[in-house]
């Protein structure tokens, strides 16, 4: 298999500090802004980013994590049952600017589940996302992001993004299967 390192952990935390400052510059302070980390791989990097906009605002953010599991369009597919990943959102969305966060943006259709189950908690005024990689030619929804870390052009389903989020040591890598 075939490994190419896209971030090691340095310029990778580069780029989480970059995303946590664009988002800061279009929400001032986070006054009517959650950041929501989508299950089960986006929560790393939003809680990286969540933690970043707190130590430069000095202040807490909204922030919660949401679990697209029965939302999927594919669901019903599996021959094992699912299991889902808690969710804690311990605010309304009502009326509010919410940034979706996920690691890797392919078809878009992870996205497209949050959305429907983001309803379930109010209708935000404007939903935003952030990822950390867009494999910007394989979408299959029209979804694009607001804030990107990295586009990786990518030759469809024989590649793959592999995202480590060991405590210490975060790394991307595109390979091929």
């Amino acid at each position: 298999m075939e490994e190419k390192l896209l971030y090691d952990h340095r310029k990778l935390d580069a780029t989480l500090n970059r995303l946590a400052y664009e988002l800061l510059e279009n929400h001032e302070n986070f006054q009517n802004t959650a950041i929501i980390g989508l299950q089960p791989r986006g929560i790393f990097p939003a809680r990286i980013i969540r933690q970043k906009i707190e130590n430069i605002i000095h202040s807490k953010i909204k922030y919660g994590e949401l679990d697209i599991t029965f939302f999927r369009d594919d669901f019903r597919t599996y021959d094992k049952p699912l299991q889902a990943s808690p969710i804690h959102i311990p605010f309304s969305t009502e009326k509010m600017n919410i940034i979706l966060i996920d690691d890797v943006l392919y078809t878009g259709r992870s996205i497209r589940s949050a959305m429907d189950a983001l309803m379930g908690f109010g209708r935000p005024s404007k939903v935003e996302l952030c990822v950390l990689i867009d494999r910007k030619f394989n979408r299959e929804n029209p979804i694009a992001p607001d804030y990107v870390g990295k586009v990786v052009d990518t030759r469809g389903h024989g590649q793959k993004v592999k995202v480590n989020w060991d405590e210490n040591d975060y790394k991307v890598w595109l390979t091929n299967a």
